[in-house]
C-alpha cells in the first residue's frame, strides 16, 4: 500500500499520494477528493476514500505471478490470494461490479487477513467467523456490509477450490451473517412540501421532484432521455441508468440500457404537472444550444447543465445535503426521497403490490420487508373488522 495523507487546499479535502519515479525521486500526486472542509462525517468520508486510493495504487498482480509459474498455491498468505482473485475475475464481471469487490478487499478484507497472517491453505471457518465478529463488534459495520464480505469470499474460495489450490471451501462452514432489517428514513407531508420550496430554482430541483412523486432511483433519475419520453401517450419510460463510482483510484461514470433488475425496467404515467416541467426543460434546453452554438454538449439526456453537459450523480447526493442544512431541513439521503414516495402512498391507500410496481421492486416480498412497519391503513382495517367479529365484556373492573 502506497503511503499517503490528506491535505486541506481551497477549504476541500485532497488526497496526497508519496510516489517516486524511476529514478527514485520523490513524486507527490495530488487527487482533489471533492469533499469539502466541515464536520467529522466529511472528514471521514475523505479517510475512507484515501485509504481506497492508497490501496487502489499498490502494484498489481502480473501475469508472471500467476498459477502458471507456480507462484500461487495453498501456501501463500490469503491476503495476496484474494488479491490475486481480484486480479483473475475483473475482465469477467461488469465495472461497477468489479468496484465493489475491490472496495470490499482492498479495504478491509486484505488488510484484516494480512494482519492474522493466515495462508490460503489454513484459512479455517472460525477465521472468517471471527473476522465477522471483528466487523461487528470493532468497526461497528451493519449486517448487510458483512453479508458483502460474506458472498466475495465465498466467490474467492469457490474459485480456489475449482482450480485445485485448496481442497474444501471452508465457506461451507460458515453461516451468512444476519443483517436488521432497514427501516429508510423519510419525510412527512409538510417536510416535503418545505423541501420542494427550497430548491425551487437549484440545479437539484429536478431530480427531487423525480424522486419524491415517482419514487426513482438516482440512477434512474440520470438515465432519464427525451426518447424516455412518449408526450403522445404520455408515459415514462425507466430502460437506461447512469452510475458514478470508484475504481483503481479513479472516478468513473457508466450507462447501461437497464436497469437494476427486470422489473425496474417499467413505464409510469406522464402526469400533467410533470408533462409541462419536462416542456419547459425542453424549451430551455433549446434555448441554451442556440445561445451556446458550437460550445454546446450535445445528448439525449434530460438532467443537464445550460451546456448541455450531463450531471455526475454524485453531485446531486452532495448538493442535496448542503440544501438541507442550508435551509434547516431534516438529514435524509437523497435515496430516502424513494422511501418518502412509498410511505406517502402507503398513507393514501395505496395498496402495497400497486407499490412495488410504481417503484420497480423485482418481488413482492422486498417492497412489504421495507415499507410494512409503515401499513397503517391495512392494520386499521384489520381492527375494523375484529372489532365487528368478536365483542369482548371485560370482567375486569377499574376498582378493587
Amino acid at each position: 500500500m502506497v503511503a499517503g495523507h490528506l491535505q486541506i487546499k481551497k477549504n476541500n479535502y485532497y488526497i496526497v499520494l508519496n510516489l517516486k519515479d524511476e529514478q527514485g525521486k520523490r513524486r507527490p500526486k495530488w487527487i482533489p477528493t471533492g469533499i469539502p472542509v466541515g464536520g467529522k462525517k466529511n472528514e471521514k468520508e475523505a479517510q475512507d476514500m484515501l485509504l481506497d486510493v492508497r490501496y487502489s495504487y499498490k502494484e498489481p498482480i502480473t501475469r508472471t505471478e500467476s498459477k502458471l509459474d507456480g507462484r500461487v498455491t495453498g501456501n501463500m498468505l490469503f491476503a495476496d490470494y484474494m488479491l490475486y482473485w481480484l486480479f483473475m475475475i475483473k475482465n469477467s464481471v461488469e465495472e461497477v461490479t468489479y468496484a465493489g469487490y475491490e472496495i470490499n478487499v482492498n479495504r478491509r478484507i486484505a488488510p484484516y487477513f494480512r494482519e492474522l497472517g493466515v495462508s490460503l491453505s489454513e484459512l479455517s471457518a472460525l477465521d472468517i467467523e471471527t473476522f465477522y465478529e471483528d466487523c461487528f463488534n470493532k468497526l461497528n459495520l451493519t449486517g448487510s456490509t458483512v453479508q458483502h464480505f460474506h458472498a466475495n469470499l465465498h466467490k474467492a474460495l469457490k474459485y480456489a477450490v475449482k482450480h485445485d489450490l485448496i481442497l474444501a471451501n471452508p465457506m461451507d462452514k460458515v453461516e451468512r451473517p444476519k443483517s436488521h432489517k432497514f427501516h429508510g428514513s423519510f419525510y412527512s407531508a409538510s417536510e416535503l412540501e418545505g423541501l420542494l420550496e427550497a430548491v425551487k430554482g437549484d440545479p437539484i430541483e429536478f431530480p427531487v421532484l423525480m424522486a419524491a412523486f415517482y419514487g426513482l432511483r438516482r440512477s434512474e433519475i440520470f438515465g432519464l432521455r427525451w426518447k424516455s419520453i412518449d408526450f403522445d401517450s404520455n408515459l415514462i419510460m425507466i430502460d437506461h441508468t447512469v452510475v458514478q463510482f470508484r475504481s483503481g483510484g479513479e472516478v468513473k461514470v457508466v450507462s447501461k440500457d437497464r436497469t437494476k433488475n427486470a422489473s425496474s425496467c417499467r413505464s409510469l404515467p406522464l402526469v400533467p404537472q410533470y408533462r409541462e416541467l419536462l416542456l419547459n426543460m425542453k424549451a430551455r434546453q433549446e434555448q441554451c444550444r442556440q445561445l451556446c452554438g458550437r460550445c454546446y454538449t450535445e445528448s439525449d439526456y434530460i438532467y443537464v447543465n445550460d451546456l448541455g453537459v450531463p450531471y455526475k450523480p454524485n453531485y446531486v447526493s452532495q448538493h442535496f445535503k448542503l440544501v438541507l442544512k442550508k435551509n434547516g431541513l431534516r438529514d435524509i439521503r437523497f435515496h430516502d426521497l424513494r422511501h418518502t414516495c412509498a410511505s406517502l402512498l402507503l398513507k393514501n391507500g395505496v395498496p402495497m403490490k400497486d407499490i412495488q410496481e410504481w417503484l420497480g421492486h423485482s418481488d413482492f416480498s422486498t417492497t412489504a420487508n421495507i415499507y410494512a412497519h409503515l401499513d397503517s391503513s391495512s392494520k386499521s382495517n384489520s381492527a375494523v373488522k375484529m372489532a365487528k367479529v368478536l365483542s369482548i365484556d371485560p370482567g375486569i373492573q377499574a376498582g378493587i
